[in-house]
């Protein structure tokens, strides 16, 4: 099955450069209908008409980006070395409620970029 899904340009070059190899969101009901081996199309938001396509390899289910975060490299999900001693799961909270996290649960999607058919 195939997914889309948008993405701001850090993460997105992140991504396409293989620095980021997990997004994390929240695991709501569209990310609920992902299972290991779909696809998902990337767009940029902003400017240009950019997309960029994935595969997923896990997913990693948790109630909370606390738990996450302490469980997942951080590494993977788009912090740079310099940034991991201050990296929160709070940062999540800019893109996410409290009360988001806490109904849905989260997910890191673990993925591989592929050639594009989006």
């Amino acid at each position: 099955m195939t997914h889309k899904m948008r993405l701001a340009d850090s993460p997105f070059e992140m991504i396409k450069n293989g620095e980021k190899t997990v997004e994390l969101r929240l695991y709501d009901e569209k990310r609920r209908a992902l299972s290991v081996g779909d696809v998902i199309c990337f767009e940029r938001m902003g400017e240009g008409c950019e997309s960029l396509t994935v595969k997923v390899v896990a997913l990693h289910v948790y109630h909370s980006f606390e738990e996450l975060y302490r469980s997942l490299p951080l590494l993977s999900c788009g912090y740079l070395e310099c940034e991991i001693e201050s990296a929160s799961y709070t940062d999540m909270y800019e893109y996410y409620t409290s009360d988001e996290e806490e109904k849905w649960g989260v997910v890191g999607i673990e993925i591989e970029v592929i050639p594009d058919i989006c």
